[in-house]
């Protein structure tokens, strides 16, 4: 079975909140 590659976007979203301990100040720095 292959497995599909993670999207950057999301690598990117889960960096951001694993740097700031929190979603709702990841989604204030990603302006989502």
């Amino acid at each position: 079975m292959k497995r599909g590659r993670l999207p950057l976007t999301a690598l990117r979203s889960f960096e951001t909140a694993g740097r700031h301990l929190s979603f709702s100040r990841a989604a204030e720095e990603l302006y989502v």
